[in-house]
């Protein structure tokens, strides 16, 4: 058994557990791990090239983390050395060597230029389906933006992020439009465009292509009309303005009522945003590119569907949910 420095050795007889503590005791029992190291093993640097690799194990959850707590490669490493629960899920000590900021950066830029950000979401909605979690019986598309700072615009060409206006208010950076299972309220599909890129244009890409039925809001008006799929029942809000404009009567009363109706079944498509901004704190775009920012993206909707499906999960493992002092 390796020795324990004093500090490991303090937080191990310690009482309270903390919340961050519980999270990462709920997520180290929920991710499918032997699935994700099989996809990048082939990828990883082997032993006798060069300096031995820190275990591949060690690094993605590293990396998890990273997308968890919006760290940057040096506060991943300070992180590490500060916070005794974070080390103990990367099963790290402080009697042997931390990964440092490069080595954590070159993990990081391995996934993105392997373009594993995709293959980690199908990954995890591939074994999510197999535990019977996500039907994808409809699809529910939305969109949000994701702010970036004005240092990200480009000197020259076409600039990747862009600015555009929502409501009475301008945006700079980019979008992330998403499809969502209506049964689970899980991401099965992810896009992203500069941010002044109409959500109607994504509608077609958003579809995993055995759904029956599409809810979208009054921004994908005319989706229906440009789509290549026939036969799909399209459930697009209509816009309030339109409705309002009616004359008092039946007739407003019982469109009121299957808008209504559509809104209920539609607000589940907040969830992962609610999850992925407020959970994960991703409010604002950390790279330049829309490349290495969908590659984060990607991932952190990877996770946020093991998150929302946590529960269900632990529950059928058999595992409690661990519990706050």
């Amino acid at each position: 058994m390796d020795q324990m420095s004093f500090g490991d050795s303090e937080y191990a007889s310690k009482r309270k557990r903390t919340r961050r503590e519980v999270f990462l005791a709920e997520m180290e029992q929920v991710i499918p791990w032997t699935i994700l190291l099989n996809l990048i093993e082939p990828v990883y640097p082997k032993a006798g090239n060069g300096r031995r690799p820190y275990p591949l194990k060690v690094m993605l959850k590293i990396h998890l983390m990273q997308n968890w707590f919006g760290l940057s490669d040096p506060a991943m490493e300070e992180a590490l050395y500060e916070i005794a629960s974070m080390r103990q899920f990367a099963s790290l000590s402080l009697t042997k060597p931390i990964p440092d900021e490069t080595t954590i950066l070159n993990f990081r830029r391995l996934l993105e230029t392997y373009e594993l950000g995709a293959d980690i979401l199908a990954r995890v909605n591939g074994y999510l389906s197999r535990k019977g979690l996500m039907l994808k019986r409809g699809t529910m598309v939305d969109a949000t933006i994701i702010a970036a700072p004005s240092s990200t615009k480009n000197a020259g060409g076409e600039p990747e992020m862009h600015q555009t206006k929502k409501g009475n208010e301008w945006f700079f950076g980019m979008k992330a439009h998403i499809g969502v299972d209506v049964d689970s309220g899980l991401v099965h599909t992810v896009t992203t465009t500069a941010a002044n890129e109409a959500d109607v244009n994504e509608a077609e890409y958003l579809l995993h292509g055995k759904e029956s039925v599409v809810y979208a809001d009054a921004g994908y008006t005319g989706a229906d009309k440009h789509s290549s799929r026939r036969g799909l029942d399209w459930q697009i809000a209509r816009r309030r303005s339109s409705v309002k404009a009616m004359p008092e009567g039946r007739q407003k009363r019982a469109i009121e009522k299957a808008e209504k109706r559509k809104a209920s079944i539609r607000a589940r498509v907040e969830h992962p945003f609610r999850v992925v901004k407020r959970q994960f704190g991703y409010v604002k775009v950390r790279f330049k590119g829309l490349a290495k920012n969908t590659a984060q993206i990607l991932t952190l909707f990877a996770l946020s569907n093991l998150w929302m499906a946590r529960k269900r999960l632990l529950a059928m493992t058999g595992e409690l949910r661990p519990k706050v002092a």
